[in-house]
């Protein structure tokens, strides 16, 4: 399975085009924002928990990357996330993941390097997570020399400007980016390839950005290996 497979091109998805589709055994819905491979996967999606939903236990090769965007996200029975929460699960880790109540999550699989061996959980609601880097506020998720994630709250109508060398990744969580004259609302995607630019501004809600830099460099052994 490809979708949004080429990586030399930019991919957007807004809410409008989501399409929702079952997990093989049922457990969840998903939204594949763009995947190289069928279960076993690169993949980066959306995933949706009815209440009282339980996964089955499962490992991670490459990892796991976890944005809680709205109800309760849970590990193994007693680790509870609600939305805000960062998780991040190293190369083949395992872990049986539910939800009580419901959640929405951003998940991206199969893409760490195997040198990434740190659990991480980081509570971006707490203020104690964020930072001032000039006039940009920002919680920063995980850096190292080829990836570089981080949350950023923007004021209204203030300016993102960004430039990766090695690819660049938008989740709009909050608010609204607008560029162009296109409106992209709470819950749009945006991959842009390598070399890429952007210069976004928030809507009159301002807006709060799930940004991801410098990672793209490394797709080219997926896309070889499911071509």
């Amino acid at each position: 399975m490809r979708i949004n497979a080429d990586f030399s091109k930019a991919a957007i998805m807004k809410p409008e085009d989501y399409h929702w589709l079952k997990s093989p055994g049922g457990e969840v819905e998903r939204v594949m924002l763009d995947r190289i491979g069928n279960e076993k996967a690169r993949a980066t999606s959306l995933v949706r928990y009815a209440p009282q939903t339980i996964f089955p236990e499962h490992q991670h090769p490459h990892g796991e990357e976890i944005l809680v965007l709205s109800g309760v996200f849970t590990e193994n029975s007693t680790q509870h996330y609600p939305a805000g929460w960062y998780l991040r699960n190293p190369h083949n880790s395992k872990h049986t993941p539910s939800s009580e109540q419901g959640a929405l999550i951003f998940v991206k699989l199969m893409q760490m390097h195997t040198s990434d061996t740190a659990s991480i959980r980081i509570d971006t609601n707490n203020p104690k997570n964020w930072q001032y880097y000039g006039q940009r506020f920002i919680c920063p998720l995980f850096q190292c020399e080829y990836e570089n994630t981080f949350l950023e709250n923007l004021n209204p109508h203030q300016s993102f400007e960004e430039r990766s060398l090695n690819g660049m990744e938008i989740l709009i969580v909050q608010g609204e980016l607008m560029a162009n004259k296109e409106t992209y609302p709470t819950g749009s995607w945006i991959r842009l390839p390598p070399n890429a630019s952007v210069n976004f501004q928030a809507g009159q809600s301002g807006a709060t950005l799930y940004v991801k830099t410098g990672h793209l460099f490394s797709v080219q052994k997926f896309v070889e290996q499911y071509s």
